[in-house]
């Protein structure tokens, strides 16, 4: 990396260059997913989505962690690592306490809204976000379960895409 072309950079130039990345990384995976549709069909795009997640939710894990941990056991670790993870950046996360762990809810899913304004159905992201959750915790926090609430292709309310549960046994 030549991070050195990035020197030059003020703190709100850096933060702007980081919402560019973020940007493009977006684009990057609406691309890439809209591509594997094309050819392959939505079955298949679906489920090499879900196999790349699963190993993205695993490397950015460990990159996070070498970086920035650690981090405390539990749902309070695996939280603030996945806070880190550039998605999480993209997404309004919601975030409520709830019993041993916390409800994490999403209004607003970019992905799918996307689908939406270009005409194309919602995509099953479900199995996708499971493994790219399960793939996260276990590098950051083992003891951590993920129990999906509901997320497309389930029906859900209007103001909420998907809603998730993170807890310890």
């Amino acid at each position: 990396m030549r991070l050195e072309e990035l020197e030059h950079l003020d703190a709100e130039g850096l933060r702007e260059y980081i919402r560019s990345l973020l940007w493009q990384f977006r684009l990057v995976d609406a691309f890439w997913f809209l591509k594997a549709e094309e050819e392959h069909g939505l079955a298949s795009a679906e489920l090499l989505n879900e196999r790349v997640w699963a190993k993205v939710g695993e490397l950015g894990a460990r990159d996070i962690l070498q970086r920035f941990g650690p981090f405390p056991p539990g749902v309070e670790g695996f939280l603030a690592a996945y806070k880190l993870f550039p998605w999480s950046l993209m997404v309004d996360y919601r975030m409520e306490p709830a019993g041993n762990g916390v409800i994490v809810s999403v209004p607003r899913c970019p992905a799918q809204e996307g689908r939406r304004r270009h005409g194309l159905r919602p995509y099953v992201c479900k199995h996708m976000h499971q493994a790219e959750f399960e793939a996260f915790a276990r590098v950051i926090s083992p003891s951590v379960r993920v129990e999906c609430l509901f997320a497309p292709p389930d029906p859900h309310p209007e103001d909420c895409h998907c809603r998730w549960r993170f807890y310890e046994e």
